[in-house]
């Protein structure tokens, strides 16, 4: 059976990897079409991401592609939203025509159906370009590009009539050319928003464990970090554990940086062999954090409690004291000094 492709899995493909050698700047084109649009749900979406920063949109419903930062505002030319309109309008007709298509060979009788696309490229660190192409229905692969071999993989039956189609027409020998294409604009979108694009923030890194029916869940959390590309591993001791680890994937938050965590199961008595290395560019070298339990004398409400009443027993011995003081003062002499101004009740 073929992996899920959900929208956690195409926001996880708007982020890069932290492969060999690294990525310096992607750019994705997320599509999205569906059978049975309704109001909110256009028939089809279009949105444009740089280093996973959402940077165009266009939709079925208002017709136009459209600026997402205003960097691209600025940097894109008038004439690029026109082109890109029409282009997005002869990517619906194809997107319909192929869910109708598709749907033929899966024998879909009527319903809600949908058909992703995420394709782009990823400017490396060697000077390279690395295609990616991805195509899914109804939130499962239905064919992919690996740029690893150049060809296209299938998923099913039904996609390797598309994937033998592609060969003989000559789409699969095209991927190349059209990574270098697709960097070429990346490269500009860069020029747009260089200031904004090449900043680095480091993350802000916390572990949290749960223990729950004899077995400890650590988890280990990023947020803020910018660019979205960053390592998150588990290490028991000196060593890797990455087969034990359940990771979140790379997903972006709405003020431009990004969040992402990594999880694994642990026995409670080997807590203290467990640290999570958190590497990122924003960072000087590689964060090494570990989960320290809160003791009761460090747990933020039995602080607060015990300060409090701390107060209120100093209070308590003050207003003693000065009860004491006017009382002697009273009965010893007949003193009564004079309200000191600047005390009040």
């Amino acid at each position: 059976m073929a992996p899920a492709l959900g929208l956690g899995a195409l926001l996880a493909l708007l982020g890069v990897s932290m492969g060999q050698p690294k990525v310096l700047h992607s750019l994705r084109y997320l599509q999205v079409a569906v059978t049975e649009p309704s109001p909110g749900i256009p028939q089809f979406l279009s949105m444009g991401y740089v280093d996973g920063i959402p940077i165009t949109r266009y939709d079925s419903e208002r017709g136009r592609k459209e600026p997402l930062t205003l960097w691209m505002a600025a940097g894109a030319k008038p004439g690029f939203w026109d082109r890109g309109t029409q282009i997005n309008e002869g990517n619906q007709l194809i997107a319909t025509a192929n869910l109708e298509r598709v749907g033929g060979r899966y024998n879909w009788s009527g319903g809600l159906h949908t058909r992703q696309r995420v394709c782009g490229c990823d400017l490396l660190s060697d000077g390279s370009v690395r295609r990616t192409l991805r195509i899914g229905y109804d939130g499962r692969d239905f064919i992919s590009f690996s740029p690893e071999t150049g060809t296209f993989v299938a998923a099913d039956g039904a996609a390797r009539i598309t994937q033998r189609k592609w060969k003989s027409d000559g789409y699969e020998a095209l991927q190349p050319d059209l990574a270098q294409s697709c960097a070429e604009w990346l490269q500009k979108y860069i020029g747009y928003g260089q200031e904004v694009l090449e900043r680095k923030e480091p993350p802000d890194v916390h572990v949290s464990g749960k223990e729950e029916h004899g077995i400890l869940t650590l988890s280990c959390h990023a947020y803020g970090f910018y660019p979205g590309m960053i390592r998150i591993n588990w290490l028991k001791g000196d060593e890797l554990r990455d087969q034990e680890t359940e990771w979140g994937g790379i997903v972006p938050n709405s003020n431009g940086t990004f969040h992402s965590w990594a999880r694994i199961e642990a026995l409670p008595g080997e807590r203290e062999q467990y640290r999570c290395r958190v590497e990122h560019a924003g960072m000087p070298e590689p964060g090494i954090f570990a989960w320290e339990p809160e003791s009761i004398w460090n747990s933020i409400p039995v602080l607060v409690t015990v300060s409090v009443i701390a107060a209120i027993i100093i209070i308590g011995l003050v207003g003693v004291g000065v009860w004491k003081l006017r009382s002697g003062k009273r009965e010893g002499n007949g003193y009564d000094p004079a309200p000191t101004t600047g005390i009040t009740a």
